[in-house]
């Protein structure tokens, strides 16, 4: 369910652009009211007070956005108002160009893994066309710091198309999952069979397969890789099965890591999860925060983060501000 809360009313988007053109207007920005209209607005009228203020003032709002505002709430409003495959493939290259938090290219297995194929063919067709290359090239290119195992599971899941209606075969979900548990219980989670089964089956046949792992094995498979190693490659393998199996959990606790204190607040972690899923599951994924942290999100963020970049996520969190 999303979580942003929109007015009764809406303006028009003729109305929206020019309170924004005053907004955006001089030297600097109103950002309260950049924040008060953007973040109470859905995908599709975003969309129209884009194509409403180019008309209008021939000018880019993304752009002018980008001019006038800084910082993190820069960052997240200029995600904001981009189209979800062009959103993502930007958290991508930026994912990619991260040299020093290998956490980060989180965002390569939540594109593959937490969307639809279908989300993911639109987000590697805008990474081409915004930076001239393929995502699968870029994780060559520029992810060299990380093992070849680990690049080989990026490569395979951000080229996967994987079938997207319900068909389930048990006896492969059977015996797949004595596969997984070979390779977990060998602690050998670099084989060939753990990366084709999870960057080629459809979520429903791997839904099935998790389940069959835990009623033979009596533990979640996630769990499972977890007490079976502690490195970079564990760490995507778990975040792959929470982003197939239960995305709300896996992004409750992307924000329950990045949410630790106000001086060590990942806020480009904090800003992904909350910008990406806003629009589409975000309470289920405030009610795993609070499962797991004992604290309610919004009491979170207005702790953790300050300014309007604080009141730019309440707002899409559903939050007071």
């Amino acid at each position: 369910m999303a979580s942003i809360k929109l007015p009764e009313s809406v303006p028009s988007p003729s109305q929206d652009s020019e309170r924004l053109s005053r907004a955006l207007q001089g030297r600097g920005a109103d950002e309260n009211v950049i924040v008060w209209i953007l973040g109470h607005r859905n995908a599709f009228q975003r969309k129209k007070i884009k194509e409403t203020y180019q008309q209008l003032y021939k000018e880019s709002i993304i752009y002018l956005l980008r001019y006038k505002l800084s910082g993190a709430l820069k960052k997240a409003m200029v995600l904001w108002m981009n189209e979800a495959p062009e959103r993502d493939a930007i958290l991508a290259r930026e994912a990619l160009k991260n040299r020093k938090k290998v956490n980060q290219l989180q965002a390569l297995v939540e594109i593959a893994c937490a969307s639809s194929p279908h989300h993911l063919m639109a987000v590697r067709r805008a990474y081409c066309s915004l930076y001239e290359c393929s995502i699968e090239e870029d994780i060559i290119s520029h992810v060299s710091h990380i093992s070849t195992s680990l690049q080989k599971l990026l490569v395979s899941l951000v080229s996967s198309y994987r079938h997207d209606q319900e068909l389930v075969d048990l006896n492969i979900a059977k015996s797949e999952a004595a596969k997984l548990h070979e390779a977990i219980e060998k602690k050998q989670l670099d084989t060939d069979d753990v990366v084709w089964i999870l960057a080629t089956r459809n979520f429903f046949q791997l839904k099935a397969t998790f389940g069959c792992y835990k009623k033979r094995y009596k533990v979640a498979i996630d769990q499972a890789i977890n007490s079976s190693g502690n490195g970079d490659l564990s760490f995507m393998l778990r975040a792959v099965i929470l982003c197939i199996d239960s995305p709300e959990k896996h992004f409750a606790e992307v924000l329950r890591a990045s949410t630790v204190g106000q001086w060590s607040t990942d806020k480009d972690s904090l800003t992904r999860a909350i910008v990406t899923r806003a629009e589409i599951d975000m309470n289920k994924i405030k009610g795993e925060y609070f499962k797991i942290s004992n604290t309610n999100l919004d009491d979170a963020v207005a702790r953790d983060v300050s300014g309007v970049y604080r009141d730019f996520l309440m707002a899409l969190i559903g939050g007071k501000f």
